[in-house]
Order: C-alpha cells, then sequence, then structure tokens
C-alpha cells in the first residue's frame, strides 16, 4: 500500500449489529475508527462506550472528521447518507443493497459516479477464498466457455427478526430476494464477468412470515410476530443475459426444505460446484483420453473472513486510486435484476430490462 491504513480517518454511520461487525474488523486492519453516528441513543452509547470514539446524531457532524465512511443502515435510509457522503467526496462503504428501490439506487450511482470518494458497495461474498478459486479457474480457461449458473441462498426458517425493519417492504424494499437474492445474483453475475442481462422471468412469494403459527429454532433478533410483515420469504427466478448465457435463482428465508447454499458453474470443460457458506468445492467434467470416463475433483481450502478481506479491498482502492464506478454499476445492475424480479412477480409475464 501507498498509505498506511492508519491515516484513513473513518467512520460508521449505522450503529447497529452490522455497524459492530464492522468496528471489529476495522481494529484488526490497523484503521484509525474515529466515531459513529445513529439516530437511536442507545446504539450511540453502547458503541462510544465499547470503542471508545465520539457519537453523533447527525451524520453531517461525523462527515466533518472522516476520510472515509461505511454506511450500514437500513436500505431506505443509503441514499441520504451515500449522497451526502459523496458530496463532500468522502470513500464509501456501503452496506449492500445498494438501496431500497431502483429509484434510488439510481440517484446513489449518479452521485457516485459524479464525486471524487471511492464507492464500494458491500457484496462480501467475491472475497471467498472458494469463490475467489472459482473465479480463478474461469479466469484460466479450465471450466471453458461458461453458460449457465445455478444460484441456491435458501434457509429452511430463517426469518431475520419479525417486525424488524428486515420485514417492512418501506423500509427495506423486500424480503429475502433483497436480503439474500441480492449475494446470489452478484455472484452469479461476477463469476460470468458481468454480462448484460436481456430478461427476467420471476416470482416472489410470501408463504410464511405472515403466519401466526410459524415454527423456527433460532432467530436473527426478537420475533415481534405476523403483524406488518408483508415481504417475501422466497423467490424463483430465471435471468437470460444479451449473450444467452443464464442463471437460476432460489432464495428464501423459509421454505419446507433442507437448507442449500450451492453454487454450480457449468462451463463447456468443467464445472465448479461450492458451497456459499461451508466453502465446500469441487470440479467436474468427463474425458475421452484412454477410455471415456467422469472426473470429479475435490478441493480442500480454509474458510477466510470474507468482511475482513472486503474491508481490505476497500481501503487498498482508496490507497490506490482504483476506479470507483465499477462496483456502483453492478450494484446497480443487481438492483435491476431485483426489481425486474419483483415486477415480473407482479405482473405475471417476462421482464426485459430497460423497459
Amino acid at each position: 500500500m501507498t498509505t498506511p491504513r492508519t491515516d484513513i480517518r473513518t467512520g460508521i454511520v449505522g450503529l447497529g449489529n452490522i455497524g459492530r461487525y464492522h468496528a471489529e474488523r476495522l481494529r484488526d486492519l490497523d484503521v484509525s475508527l474515529v466515531g459513529g453516528m445513529d439516530v437511536a441513543a442507545e446504539a450511540r452509547t453502547r458503541f462510544a462506550r465499547r470503542y471508545d470514539v465520539d457519537v453523533y446524531d447527525d451524520h453531517r457532524e461525523l462527515y466533518d472528521t472522516v476520510d472515509a465512511v461505511i454506511i450500514t443502515t437500513p436500505n431506505k435510509y443509503h441514499e441520504e447518507y451515500a449522497i451526502d457522503a459523496f458530496d463532500r467526496d468522502l470513500n464509501v462503504l456501503l452496506e449492500k443493497p445498494l438501496a431500497h428501490s431502483i429509484g434510488s439506487a439510481e440517484r446513489i450511482a449518479s452521485a457516485a459516479a459524479e464525486s471524487d470518494g471511492y464507492c464500494m458497495v458491500g457484496f462480501n461474498n467475491r472475497f471467498a477464498n472458494t469463490v475467489q478459486i472459482v473465479k480463478n479457474r474461469i479466469d484460466q480457461g479450465d471450466l471453458g466457455d461458461v453458460s449457465h449458473v445455478e444460484a441456491n441462498y435458501v434457509r429452511r426458517r430463517g426469518i431475520p427478526g419479525r417486525g424488524s425493519w428486515f420485514t417492512r417492504r418501506k423500509i427495506a424494499g423486500g424480503g429475502a430476494l433483497i436480503d439474500l437474492g441480492v449475494h446470489a445474483i452478484d455472484l452469479a453475475l461476477y463469476l460470468l464477468e458481468y454480462p448484460t442481462v436481456a430478461e427476467v422471468n420471476g416470482v416472489a412469494r410470501g408463504e410464511f412470515g405472515s403466519r401466526e403459527e410459524y415454527a423456527y429454532l433460532d432467530m436473527w433478533g426478537d420475533d415481534a410476530g405476523p403483524a406488518g410483515f408483508d415481504v417475501d420469504d422466497s423467490a424463483s427466478a430465471f435471468i437470460r443475459t444479451a449473450d444467452d448465457r443464464t442463471i437460476s435463482l432460489e432464495v428464501a428465508w423459509a421454505t419446507n426444505r433442507p437448507e442449500n447454499n450451492e453454487f454450480v458453474v457449468r462451463g463447456t470443460e468443467s464445472a465448479a460446484l461450492f458451497d456459499l457458506l461451508d466453502g465446500n468445492l469441487s470440479f467436474h467434467s468427463a474425458s475421452n483420453v484412454g477410455p471415456d470416463h467422469l472426473e470429479d475433483t475435490s478441493i480442500e481450502t480454509h474458510q477466510n473472513d470474507t468482511h475482513s478481506e472486503e474491508q481490505r479491498a476497500f481501503f487498498d482502492a482508496i490507497a490506490t486510486g482504483r476506479d470507483s464506478d465499477v462496483s456502483v454499476k453492478q450494484a446497480l445492475s443487481v438492483q435491476r435484476v431485483i426489481d425486474a424480479i419483483y415486477r415480473s412477480s407482479d405482473e405475471g409475464r417476462t421482464i426485459e430490462i430497460g423497459e
């Protein structure tokens, strides 16, 4: 690096669980955490006590003190905090998704393009060792022409806190699709080198979260019951690119089936099969060298802390002056796919991107 991370004064907007998760990793990277902002007094007090930094109830006061900011608020509030940061040419790590709506996402992307600050959107799963091995094999040509990705991010019971902002469309913009699907869509497009998406057909369903008798073993956050639950808890979609490559998507917070986090990347020479959460990876091919045979190869790797790697890439990009548009443009592409899936579900038809 050309600049030590300790020289980049960093603040966090949104001091809940995700904000504190980022704060712990900033310490490990020797980043100078100088402050935080939250509208909730309890969150500010807890953060100040734990990290011994100044806290604010107005993000503009925090922005006066920092070079970079990590924004971890509910989706609806990304636009206000991100655009104000871009107006000051601050560097921004914005948690996924880009926004709660396509209009808001487009305004964020426009502001980022006009800013001298660097922006990264928080697709941390790209940084998993397993994903990087697959990406390297694709780049080397080992898989041949990659034409299809099966992307699964399915929980059996995993609605995150019924009654929280996650389960309210007005604040989150959606449910399982915008929460989990955003990761799955990004990974699939990333492994396909972000081709232009032509059309989308999908259905988003809310079948479990609105039930009084919803049964679960654990839940992220408290269960306030079904009142106010107005988002999807699963979605299925088929995505076709302009060059006829395809993605089949299955995501769920809740469904009556075993959980499934497998991605299959199909190429003309080989296919990769990996589990997004446990890191299991194998490659599958066939050969007629000697007697015809099938080959299955297991790869042993170790799981890494993807959020730490994401932060490392963010601060390295600030130091090296990397192009700030790539991450935001890709995040906007993901947002357009999500928007198209919801529209396809509502209208019962295939949606052409750009309609």
